[in-house]
């Protein structure tokens, strides 16, 4: 049988506190989504000032990019490139960039999905997060 590290609530408030600190230093209103590996919310915070609409797109970035186990980036990507019928897929809600998976010893044990500023930057925060962990 396998083992595989998951993520602690000491660890979840390490990386929010590391993503809210990039998002505060840009002067970025967002909100910040932490999900373990089957897509659950373990954290929400919405920070004054974010569009009420990024409260429902981050943990839909976090979630698809934990089940998916790669980076939201990666199917915002397919779907631009022509693959429009990718957003049919179940479970894909959140095909943006900004859904950033937390790998540690090789394992997905779950990602940050931030909504509120260019997708770029939401993907800065969530890897300024998920940078916080020492393993990952």
């Amino acid at each position: 049988m396998q083992t595989k590290p998951v993520l602690t609530l000491e660890d979840v408030k390490k990386i929010a506190v590391a993503a809210e600190a990039e998002a505060v230093a840009n002067k970025w209103a967002v909100s910040i989504a932490i999900v373990d590996d089957g897509g659950h919310l373990l954290w929400f915070q919405r920070l004054d000032g974010a569009a009420p609409l990024s409260s429902h797109i981050a943990p839909a970035k976090a979630r698809t990019s934990a089940l998916g186990r790669r980076e939201t980036k990666v199917y915002e990507e397919m779907i631009n490139n022509g693959r429009v019928s990718f957003i049919g897929v179940p479970n894909v809600d959140g095909p943006l960039e900004g859904g950033v998976p937390i790998v540690v010893d090789g394992h997905v044990i779950g990602a940050v999905g931030v909504s509120g500023v260019k997708s770029n930057e939401d993907a800065q925060i969530a890897k300024a997060g998920i940078a916080a962990l020492p393993a990952a």
